[in-house]
């Protein structure tokens, strides 16, 4: 914990309806003060901390919070480790992430989400929230002790990376959910739409001879998760929406009064299936990338508020696991460090989202879908900033990546809005080890 004096930015914390130029203090971690006073020398020299930013043309937010990472470890180390994916984070602008269950051992016991915390406070740069899983070691067969992972800190649970295909498992995880107040968070794919598919189905999947996946895959699951959580009063989440259709199935799920939210990530209302002739592996995720018709329903999903919280399903993977080819290579890309900048560049810039939406979108929607006491600049809270430059531009460029992995397929472009400085509790995270 430390104190800090940030200065002359332009302050936005949407849960408080913030949005003016202005200084911000932290003393001992916490929230000290709003633009309750000017900044001064003599405040300083009296608080005796040099930690004083000025914010002259950036944005000052709440720390921003990514609500669906996988940090792999335990077991898949060579991939990413909670160290080297927090680092990340912090390079990116995240000061809180929540970690997915499907590591090595699973993560489906309290046991392993008190692991999950303990290693966090070694090597963590960021706040770790883990997610337990809802089936024991993903299997889909049996339910997880979801009272006892709660007690021990999990913030909700998902099988993330394949779909609970038991609609009674899933009407009784939802029912617990009505119960003690948690989200179940669900990755919709009928598997047996989407065996051995590597693509979106389509003309490119054609093209290419490749096996796809309809979009009927994810909107049937999601729609049988909807009325699962109508029926019982559950929290449905849903991770990583893709198509049009699961937009408007949620939008109708809202409209009737469900307790549903939904994300998107990056590259589902970036980038579509042509990707893949373009970045081969790099383009490989599930869901997969859809077409011009599915990202302009996400981005009209992300103004209207149909989906509420963008993340980013950072899922790093070693670069010869990549390399293997289409039919062979792991699903997923990284996007902690570029999350911002697109964020910016692709839905602040063409007037999609206001900033303050944008940011209401990785702050204080994601603290509240998950419970945790984050995603404010409220005085007493505690000190999390995340400042951000609105008119830096600049190239991804992967080898400057603190994570373990480089999959992605945004390396080279030219992005607009990166982040600037990050606060975990008044101190500096997310600096490079060269940085001055």
């Amino acid at each position: 914990m430390s104190d800090a004096f940030i200065t002359n930015g332009h302050i936005i914390d949407p849960m408080n309806n913030i949005d003016e130029v202005g200084d911000l203090s932290i003393a001992n971690g916490k929230i000290a003060s709003v633009n309750s006073s000017r900044y001064t020398p003599g405040a300083v020299q009296q608080s005796k901390t040099d930690n004083v930013y000025d914010a002259t043309g950036l944005i000052v937010a709440p720390g921003l919070i990514d609500m669906h990472v996988h940090l792999r470890e335990p077991g898949f180390e060579h991939k990413e480790t909670v160290a080297t994916g927090t680092a990340a984070a912090a390079a990116g602008g995240f000061t809180s992430v929540a970690c997915m269950a499907n590591t090595s051992p699973v993560i489906d016991t309290p046991e392993k989400i008190e692991q999950i915390y303990d290693i966090a406070r070694e090597t963590a740069e960021t706040n770790v929230f883990p997610f337990g899983s809802i089936t024991k070691n993903l299997a889909g067969a049996e339910l997880t002790d979801m009272r006892g992972m709660c007690s021990a800190g999990a913030v909700g649970f998902s099988d993330d990376g394949v779909t609970v295909m038991n609609a009674a498992l899933m009407r009784d995880a939802l029912a617990l959910s009505a119960e003690l107040g948690f989200p179940i968070m669900v990755h919709c794919e009928e598997h047996n739409l989407n065996a051995g598919a590597v693509m979106n189905l389509g003309e490119t999947s054609r093209k290419l001879g490749l096996t796809g996946s309809p979009n009927a895959a994810e909107d049937i699951i999601v729609a049988r998760d909807i009325m699962l959580a109508e029926m019982t009063g559950g929290h449905l989440h849903v991770l990583h929406v893709s198509t049009a259709g699961a937009v408007e199935l949620v939008r109708q799920g809202k409209r009737r009064g469900v307790h549903v939210t939904a994300e998107a990530c990056p590259h589902h209302w970036i980038l579509t299936d042509r990707e893949i002739e373009k970045q081969g592996t790099n383009a490989k995720m599930h869901p997969p990338l859809r077409t011009q018709a599915d990202i302009d329903a996400v981005i009209e999903g992300l103004r209207d508020g149909t989906i509420d919280a963008i993340a980013t399903d950072h899922a790093p993977h070693a670069s010869e696991e990549k390399a293997q080819g289409m039919l062979e290579a792991p699903n997923g890309i990284i996007g902690l460090e570029t999350c911002v900048p697109l964020v910016f560049t692709s839905l602040v810039a063409p007037g999609h989202l206001t900033a303050t939406k944008a940011i209401a979108k990785m702050t204080s929607i994601p603290a509240n879908i998950l419970g945790i006491n984050r995603g404010t600049l409220s005085v007493g809270a505690v000190g999390d900033v995340t400042a951000i430059n609105p008119d830096f531009v600049n190239q991804v460029d992967v080898t400057k990546s603190r994570s373990k992995s480089q999959n992605t397929p945004f390396e080279g472009w030219e992005l607009k809005g990166w982040h600037a400085i990050t606060l975990r509790e008044g101190s500096r995270i997310g600096v490079r080890p060269s940085s001055q």
